[in-house]
């Protein structure tokens, strides 16, 4: 195999928060060679997540796979990693953006993931936090969710089916569409 040949993995970090924890991690991936292509941190509680897609030569994701269990023990986090591919992106000839405010109660995440679902879009990303209660106001949720259609799938019809499901969870939301143009292979446009 060419040492050319990029090789990918997966890494998630999880542990108790602390200054310079994410530097040393970034350090001990930059030292063996690896490129971050892509990362998200997220606090959850006292704890933190840090989730990476690395790339590098076959030798340099080996270093990291033999190296981080080391270095995660080292600093007391909770390490997963897992070899992956590149990501071929499919056709998406639209993505959606919604953000939705509404009074926290169970279910309420998956009426939104349902929604998608029902409508076959892949959701790319979620994020959501409540903010506690304030004595006058019950716990607020917000919710944010990017989703992509299959080149098969109208988005545009997700954004009334988007509204009646805000309307009947009293939810403040909005929703962006946007349509991508589609190159053909023989003419460049669809």
């Amino acid at each position: 195999m060419p040492q050319s040949h990029q090789h990918y993995l997966v890494i998630t970090a999880l542990g108790a928060d602390r200054p310079g924890i994410v530097n040393t991690i970034t350090r001990h991936v930059s030292s063996c060679g690896c490129n971050i292509e892509d990362s998200r941190l997220a606090m959850l509680g006292e704890e933190f997540t840090f989730i990476m897609l690395l790339s590098g030569s076959w030798n340099a994701i080996t270093q990291i796979e033999s190296t981080l269990p080391l270095k995660g023990a080292e600093l007391e986090l909770l390490i997963v990693m897992k070899r992956t591919n590149a990501h071929e992106k499919p056709a998406t000839p639209a993505s959606v953006w919604v953000k939705v405010e509404v009074t926290d109660s169970p279910h309420i995440i998956e009426r939104f993931t349902d929604l998608f679902d029902t409508h076959q879009m892949n959701i790319a990303e979620l994020a959501s936090m409540t903010q506690a209660s304030d004595g006058e106001r019950s716990a607020q949720l917000s919710i944010q969710i990017t989703a992509h259609s299959p080149a098969d799938t109208d988005a545009t019809i997700i954004e009334q089916a988007f509204h009646r499901l805000c309307t009947e969870l009293k939810a403040q939301g909005s929703i962006s569409v946007v349509n991508y143009p589609q190159h053909d292979e023989k003419d460049g446009v669809k």
